[in-house]
């Protein structure tokens, strides 16, 4: 302040001896009016509320009578006061709203006894309003500081939470033992779901992506892509999710169980294989059953076509598709012309040299499972 306060002596004398009365007027009011602060007298908060009451008090008077030298600012004390305040708000709960409602009804409660007592000691009118203006601009200076340390709780709170989730997320794909994971979800805060759904998803997507999924969906960045995982992803969220998705490499897993993620993720990174994208693996189950042991396939495929090895790569070719296509629509000879685009006369024609090179395998149920399963992946 540029100019003396005017307070006398003998009235900071009394506004000193009233503390503890404005004190406790001012924590009943807050724990009264402000729902949050409710009940809150009792046990550790009561004694923390009390405490931070007594401490703004004080920096008050000691404020009021830095004012008379004309060097009122709030002491360093009591602006970390005030910011550590914040911070342990920020821990228990409450927003930063509630704070600031305590500071405005504590400015209220201090300045109203304060203010009578000043006013009964013959403190001039001018002098009043000038002892105001410096109650308010001081709450507004506490209350920037608790703000400040609300916000940085927060940030800090947020940061660490978000490595408690990328821990989950990366125990859910490494598959740790079920013990070890429901410790990371409770580190995190993380509720699980009764499922998730790996997606492999380009970083430029994902922000999209996450917008149209449950809270409770985690994310992993791998390279120049992200996995995303999420939590109980329902038909109408895969086809909302599809519809999100363009360009190669996007992938949408099938849903597992919480804990066996893991299973979606290997399956949407071979599904990934499969097609440009976005490819969707429960429409691909079928090819990544067959591709699943690739060694075990190519073994059937030797031995289920052993009796086509003889023949020209062209002879071969037009036999194994017209085998695959009789197999799969159940012989009927029209069908397997329209599907191959020739005439039926030359689909009986084919069969009845398969049925030359196979014999009565084609009628043996089990020859004819090992045939589907070779010409599956086709």
């Amino acid at each position: 302040m540029s100019q003396p306060l005017g307070l006398s002596a003998e009235v900071t004398e009394q506004l000193g001896a009233m503390l503890p009365e404005v004190a406790r007027d001012t924590v009943a009011a807050v724990t009264q009016e402000v729902p949050s602060y409710s009940g809150a007298l009792q046990g550790p908060m009561g004694a923390t509320i009390n405490q931070a009451v007594q401490m703004a008090l004080k920096g008050f008077l000691t404020l009021a009578r830095q004012a008379e030298t004309g060097s009122g600012t709030p002491h360093r004390a009591t602006l970390d006061g005030a910011y550590a305040l914040g911070r342990g708000e920020a821990r228990s709960g409450r927003s930063m709203e509630a704070l600031l409602a305590a500071y405005r009804i504590g400015a209220r409660v201090a300045w109203r006894g304060w203010s009578e007592a000043a006013a009964a000691a013959g403190m001039p009118a001018v002098t009043l309003a000038r002892f105001a203006e410096l109650v308010f601009a001081y709450i507004d200076e506490l209350s920037a500081a608790s703000a400040a340390g609300h916000t940085d709780e927060l940030a800090t709170t947020g940061r660490v939470r978000e490595r408690y989730l990328e821990q989950l997320a990366q125990g859910l794909l490494a598959e740790a033992p079920l013990d070890a994971l429901h410790e990371l979800a409770d580190r995190a805060d993380w509720a699980p779901p009764s499922t998730l759904t790996a997606l492999l998803v380009p970083q430029a997507q994902v922000r999209a992506v996450l917008g149209t999924l449950d809270a409770r969906s985690l994310q992993l960045d791998v390279t120049d892509d992200a996995v995303v995982l999420a939590a109980d992803l329902s038909a109408s969220g895969r086809t909302r999710v599809l519809a999100l998705l363009h360009g190669p490499g996007s992938v949408l897993g099938p849903a597992r169980s919480w804990d066996r993620v893991a299973s979606s993720y290997r399956l949407a990174v071979r599904a990934r294989e499969l097609g440009e994208g976005p490819v969707d693996a429960d429409q691909h189950l079928p090819a990544l059953v067959l591709t699943a042991d690739g060694e075990a396939l190519a073994d059937l495929r030797r031995r289920a076509l052993a009796p086509l090895e003889g023949l020209r790569p062209v002879a071969r070719e037009k036999l194994e598709e017209t085998l695959r296509s009789w197999l799969l629509h159940q012989g009927r000879r029209e069908a397997v012309a329209a599907d191959l685009f020739v005439h039926p006369q030359t689909v009986r024609y084919r069969m009845g040299q398969l049925r030359d090179l196979y014999g009565e395998r084609l009628d043996d149920p089990e020859q004819v499972l090992h045939l589907v399963l070779a010409l599956g992946a086709g």
